[in-house]
């Protein structure tokens, strides 16, 4: 059975091929702002784009979504504020959540756009 740090990897990577198949471009993955890390920063168009990468094992108690806490989601958007920061971009910026459910033989991947809106 794979560890938890290698399930997370196997979903980030279907998560990179799902947004380049819809055309984004990926800018950087597993980014680091101290101890901080953006999964995926692809540009959508003209939107910078912060994805946030969920998976879980089987069905278990909640819903990998479930887990982008608003705890997580001042995370995300501290260290999304550094990157655009310390990469001087001036656009429009949005943030996705992708879930990866693994099962036995298969897995299933959702993609929600504007997941949620960083607050002020």
């Amino acid at each position: 059975m794979a560890s938890t740090k290698e399930i997370g990897e196997i979903a980030e990577g279907l998560a990179q091929q799902h947004i380049l198949k819809l055309g984004y471009k990926i800018k950087d993955s597993n980014w680091h702002f101290g101890h901080l890390e953006l999964d995926i920063i692809a540009q959508d168009g003209d939107q910078l784009v912060i994805v946030e990468v969920k998976s879980r094992n089987g069905i278990r108690y909640e819903h990998p979504s479930e887990a982008v806490t608003n705890s997580k989601i001042k995370r995300i958007v501290e260290a999304a504020e550094a990157y655009i920061f310390e990469k001087d971009l001036n656009m429009e910026t949005r943030f996705d959540v992708i879930t990866v459910i693994f099962f036995k033989q298969s897995h299933e991947l959702e993609h929600f756009k504007d997941a949620f809106y960083p607050t002020m």
